[in-house]
């Protein structure tokens, strides 16, 4: 009876933070080789926006700041705040969702919401900035 209580501790493992089930990769019944994930777990903190900005707009931005997103579901505007802007340019991703045609060199910048309820990953967002002064 002991053994068999060490051996089930043995085949469970407990997440090292709080998090929302982003992906199933297993299901009950299915054979799972040995060291594999069974499931993607996303941290609460991990939910990150990520949008790039032409060159001349940089000068507007900096880490710590305040901006706005918006989705199609959400309601209103949300909260989020400016974490990270790349130090280096690249060329525009094929795969940008903008309306607008961006500049040939941009700069990557990351953001943190303050609130994710709402927000998926790979989700398509409106990015709000603040106008220039």
């Amino acid at each position: 009876m002991q053994q068999d209580s060490w051996q089930l501790a043995q085949r469970q493992q407990r997440a090292h933070t709080g998090g929302r089930v982003d992906e199933i990769l297993f299901r009950v019944g299915e054979w799972v080789p040995a060291g594999q994930p069974v499931l993607n777990l996303l941290p609460d903190d991990g939910v990150k926006i990520r949008f790039f900005v032409p060159q001349d707009m940089l000068s507007r931005l900096k880490p710590g700041q305040p901006i706005q997103v918006g989705c199609d579901a959400c309601k209103g505007k949300l909260a989020a705040r400016i974490s990270q802007i790349a130090s280096e340019a690249e060329f525009t991703p094929p795969v940008i969702y903008s309306q607008a045609n961006r500049a040939k060199l941009v700069f990557l910048v990351e953001a943190k919401p303050l609130h994710t309820g709402t927000l998926r990953p790979g989700q398509p967002l409106d990015v709000y900035l603040p106008e220039a002064k």
